[in-house]
């Protein structure tokens, strides 16, 4: 077992996925130690980093529990179940391999989980829910998942319009904030006029400690900084143009903002490198003519600095930056239901513990 320095064994075992890496485990205490060890998980997390994934959540019966399939860029295409939480639920949010998924029996009841690991935890209900609800459905307008590997935490972020309990919608934004090292739900309220489409609540994006949203209308982003419990917007680049046409989306590039814009026969994607200046940068200008048949239903959903997944009706491809080519990575054979793009998250493995 000595052939080979320990490093260079820790460099080939963070390369494996979640499920046989934990059985790399009982092939000899030290590989259980080396696996075990907080290095090595930091190690394999920022190796995850550079493969992003898409997770799409299956349709079934109403009764069956919920399926989710994940195309990974270098491993294909697999099942992940979430049956371990013994509950009808759908994903709300994802973020750094955890996803935030809600009982669809149960309304209020919120789960977090390493779909990966199997690890989950119960969130504790907020007592704010049996006085006051969320306008117009009694849900969330805005879920979003924060998850700091660095500091081993994370945060779960409801928010929406209010209407006290036997009166009518005042306008007042709730927004509620459940924090992992308490355990606890925090609230603090606002006065807002923002609306948002489900692609954008979907698009949810963690980073520099608050989360981001992109308006309905493409006017700005609604960013909730977590530290100081504050809302905040930042603006788009001056050459993003909305309408007619053109469409933009916010998504994760290696840890910094990035917004795509999609039209007829381009993709253009400014990446926001200097955060606190808000200054954006074009990385590049991508031509759709040899996919010009699926531009108008096409949608991206996950990206780092060399690749991007974007997902139509019934397939989900994949383009390299660097060779400029595209590849489908997975394709839906029978009718389904509703378009992948409906219910598909950025994702990428890791062995963060949400429990």
């Amino acid at each position: 077992m000595g052939i080979f320095p320990d490093e260079v064994i820790l460099q080939i075992l963070a390369r494996l996925p979640v499920k046989p890496l934990f059985k790399t485990k009982t092939v000899c205490k030290l590989w259980y130690r080396l696996v075990s060890d907080k290095y090595f998980i930091k190690l394999y997390n920022e190796v995850s980093a550079k493969n992003p994934m898409v997770l799409i959540e299956t349709s079934g019966s109403p009764e069956s529990r919920s399926s989710l399939v994940c195309v990974d860029n270098l491993r294909g295409v697999s099942e992940v179940s979430l049956d371990f939480l013994k509950d009808r639920v759908k994903v709300r949010a994802s973020c750094n391999g955890l996803l935030c998924c809600s009982s669809i029996p149960d309304k209020g009841v919120y789960y977090v989980c390493n779909p990966m690991t199997r690890d989950f935890k119960l969130l504790p209900r907020c007592r704010e829910r049996p006085v006051t609800r969320f306008y117009p459905d009694g849900e969330a307008t805005l879920v979003g998942l924060a998850c700091d590997v660095s500091k081993n935490k994370f945060n779960v972020v409801l928010a929406g319009y209010h209407r006290t309990f036997g009166h009518r919608p005042d306008g007042t934004f709730i927004c509620l904030i459940f924090d992992s090292d308490s355990n606890k739900w925090k609230k603090f309220v606002s006065h807002r006029d923002d609306h948002f489409t489900h692609m954008n609540k979907n698009q949810v994006v963690f980073v520099n400690g608050a989360l981001h949203w992109l308006t309905g209308s493409c006017s700005y982003i609604l960013a909730l900084d977590l530290d100081y419990d504050v809302w905040r917007k930042i603006s788009l680049p001056d050459e993003v143009s909305y309408g007619t046409g053109n469409r933009v989306y916010l998504l994760d590039s290696d840890g910094c903002l990035s917004l795509i814009q999609i039209s007829d026969a381009w993709m253009n994607i400014w990446v926001m490198k200097d955060y606190e200046k808000e200054v954006w940068y074009m990385v590049d200008r991508v031509s759709l003519r040899c996919i010009r048949g699926l531009v108008p239903g096409i949608f991206p959903i996950a990206q780092t600095g060399e690749c991007i997944f974007l997902a139509t009706h019934k397939q989900v491809l994949v383009y390299h930056q660097k060779s400029r080519v595209w590849k489908e990575m997975y394709s839906v054979k029978n009718s389904a239901s509703l378009p992948l793009w409906f219910s598909a998250y950025a994702f990428r493995s890791t062995i963060f513990p949400s429990d």
